[in-house]
C-alpha cells in the first residue's frame, strides 16, 4: 500500500493541476462540498477548467468563488438558481453551460466510472435538453442517448477514512461524492477523521480505497447551509 497521506490541500493537489482540465466537485448544494480543495484549486490560478458538479456553490462559498476569479470555462450542472454570478456570467457569455436533469448528470457520472461510455434514458426526450441528441427508441418509447462523464481529477469530501483511502460519508454528504471517486483518473479525497485500517467496518465503507489516490485531514469545516427554511411550531 504506497502512502496515501499529504498534510493539506495544497500538498494533495501538488502536481495534478494544470490549465484546461475537467474536475469533479463532490456535493449537493453547499452539504458534503470539498471546501479546502475548491480553496487551493481558486490559489493555484489553474484557468479555462471544466467542472462536473450539481451545482456551482453560492456567490461567495463553495465553487462560486472560482467563478469571481473566473478560473471556470464550462460548468457541467444539473442546478444553478443560487448563484447571481453564475447567471451574469451565462447571460454575459463568459461561461458555458451544459444543463443536465439531475438523475441523468448522476447516471453519466456513474457510467463514467463503471466503464459505460453511453446509456439510453427517457429523461429529456422531447425538451430542449435533448437538441441535438441521437434518440432510439426501446419498446415503443422514446430514449435519448447520453455519453458517460470521467475527469481529469475528482475532489470529493468524506467524515471518515482509513489510512488505505476507504471513505465513509455522513448522511446527506454521501450524494455525489461516492459515484465522483470512481469517475476520475485521480481521486483527492478530503474528510474529517483518518483511522488506522482496520479500524472501519468493512460493510460501513461506502468509496473503497483502491479508487482513492490522494488523502488529508481538513478542520475548521465551515459547513454552510445554503438555505435556510423553518416553519412555525403549532401551539
Amino acid at each position: 500500500m504506497s502512502n496515501k497521506l499529504f498534510e493539506n490541500a495544497n500538498t494533495a493537489l501538488h502536481g495534478l493541476l494544470k490549465d484546461g482540465m475537467t474536475i469533479m466537485a463532490g456535493g449537493f448544494g453547499l452539504c458534503g462540498i470539498p471546501e479546502h480543495c475548491i480553496l487551493a484549486v481558486r490559489d493555484s490560478g489553474v484557468k479555462n477548467l471544466t467542472v462536473i458538479s450539481n451545482n456551482c456553490g453560492v456567490d461567495d462559498f463553495g465553487l462560486g468563488i472560482m467563478l469571481q476569479t473566473r478560473q471556470i470555462r464550462k460548468m457541467i450542472s444539473s442546478y444553478v438558481g443560487e448563484n447571481k454570478t453564475f447567471e451574469k456570467q451565462y447571460l454575459d457569455g463568459e461561461l458555458e453551460l451544459e444543463l443536465n436533469p439531475q438523475g441523468t448528470l448522476a447516471e453519466r457520472i456513474r457510467a463514467g466510472g463503471a466503464g459505460i461510455p453511453a446509456f439510453y434514458t427517457k429523461t429529456a426526450y422531447g425538451t430542449v435538453l435533448s437538441e441535438g441528441k441521437e434518440t432510439r427508441e426501446f419498446d415503443g418509447e422514446p430514449y435519448v442517448m447520453e455519453f458517460g462523464l470521467f475527469a481529469d481529477l475528482a475532489i470529493v469530501k468524506a467524515w471518515k477514512a482509513d489510512k488505505a483511502g476507504n471513505l465513509v460519508y455522513r448522511k446527506t454528504a454521501r450524494n455525489f461524492n461516492p459515484i465522483m471517486a470512481t469517475a476520475a483518473r485521480i481521486t483527492v479525497a478530503e474528510v474529517e477523521e483518518i483511522v488506522e485500517v482496520g479500524e472501519l467496518a468493512a460493510e460501513d465503507i461506502h468509496t473503497p480505497g483502491i479508487f482513492v489516490q490522494r488523502l488529508f485531514k481538513g478542520g475548521a469545516y465551515e459547513k454552510r447551509i445554503e438555505r435556510r427554511t423553518t416553519r412555525e411550531v403549532a401551539a
